[in-house]
């Protein structure tokens, strides 16, 4: 009996108290949400990618409702410890992710001394947002000019990828009867010839339009008016890349019988010539880079790819001993500084908006 009692108490489940965490946070990151106003929906965290940030000491607070464009409600950062909090208490953060630059009436709701990351936008040419910038004494950064340590602008080539990659989703759906065109598919079959896509241009976001398209079945020209940045276009996507050197003759031939055209920067300053409209297809898809993102179409993607190398980003944060120390040991995170504690560091915004600028290097060196 007493054999049988003593084995019955060893099964029951033992309850042990829960020890609460109230260590200080190592610090505060804010994500914020994109502007109403605006077509943006891309976002820089996941939920998944933010509970790895909570697990590493970083506390994050989150704007209500800020993951709505890539389908994930509140309660899924929640179960990874994000703080769901209002628009002004995650601008109060140490550090604020957004993924378009700030308004100048936002960044004065920032802590003076914070740190703000974002990506390249046209609010940066802004002189009341660098203003705004310095006058709160922010270190501001463009994640999609911050560089590896391999020296690889890592967050501009995930973009560019999924840009490039979508923008061949793009000019399926718009050729196929559902799209409004008339029901033709990139790839041939057999007896058929596949459409022809047109790519000017060079670059990551090029390249993966071009390889998007050979991966589709399509015939693929990439023009460019430099012959060594063809040879590289040629290296990075194969032989069954068509590459041409940009004249005006073959260009007007190109032109009048491609499906899908694509344009790009070029290495040297092009612009479509607006004298070729009339050669056009009717049926054409014609898609600039510099005023399309397709990318937006696919925010979660983004925000998944992002938040992979945001997570690294900051597990170095912490390991150098703060957002100041990787800076000032890291070049290629210097690289995509704007502002360093107030001062602006960019010679491009700075001469852009006739404001003066200093060298990052010289900051950091008077401060070591």
């Amino acid at each position: 009996m007493s054999e049988k009692t003593t084995s019955d108490i060893e099964l029951q489940t033992q309850l042990k108290p829960v020890e609460l965490d109230n260590t200080e946070p190592v610090l505060t990151l804010g994500l914020v949400g994109n502007y109403a106003n605006t077509d943006e929906t891309r976002f820089l965290m996941t939920p998944e990618g933010s509970g790895l940030l909570t697990s590493g000491g970083i506390k994050v607070l989150m704007e209500k409702g800020a993951a709505t464009d890539i389908s994930f409600p509140d309660s899924s950062y929640r179960e990874y410890g994000v703080n769901i909090v209002t628009r002004s208490e995650a601008l109060k953060a140490d550090v604020v992710l957004s993924y378009r630059p700030l308004h100048a009436h936002d960044i004065h709701k920032m802590r003076k001394g914070a740190a703000l990351f974002t990506m390249t936008g046209p609010g940066l040419f802004d002189v009341n947002v660098i203003k705004a910038l310095m006058d709160k004494d922010i270190t501001c950064g463009c994640l999609d000019n911050v560089l590896s340590h391999n020296d690889e602008p890592v967050f501009a080539n995930i973009i560019d990828d999924i840009d490039g990659r979508g923008s061949i989703i793009y000019a399926q759906e718009y050729l196929s009867y559902l799209g409004g065109g008339k029901g033709v598919l990139l790839a041939g079959v057999a007896g058929i010839n596949p459409c022809e896509v047109l790519i000017i241009g060079d670059g990551n976001v090029v390249y993966s339009a071009a390889k998007a398209a050979m991966a589709a079945g399509a015939y693929v020209t990439l023009m460019n008016n430099d012959i060594s940045a063809l040879q590289a276009a040629k290296r990075v996507c194969g032989d069954n890349l068509n590459t041409i050197a940009i004249h005006p003759r073959v260009l007007y031939n190109r032109v009048k019988s491609a499906d899908v055209i694509l344009i790009g920067e070029c290495t040297r300053p092009f612009e479509f010539p607006k004298n070729l409209s009339p050669a056009l297809k009717d049926s054409v898809y014609l898609l600039n880079f510099q005023e399309t993102h397709p990318s937006i179409s696919v925010p979660r993607t983004v925000a998944m790819a992002l938040s992979n190398v945001i997570v690294n980003f900051f597990d170095e944060v912490i390991m150098k001993g703060g957002l100041n120390h990787m800076i000032g040991t890291t070049p290629g995170v210097q690289e995509g500084i704007i502002t360093f504690r107030g001062k602006l560091v960019d010679k491009l915004i700075g001469s852009f908006l006739n404001l003066p600028s200093v060298d990052i290097k010289v900051m950091l060196a008077a401060t070591n």
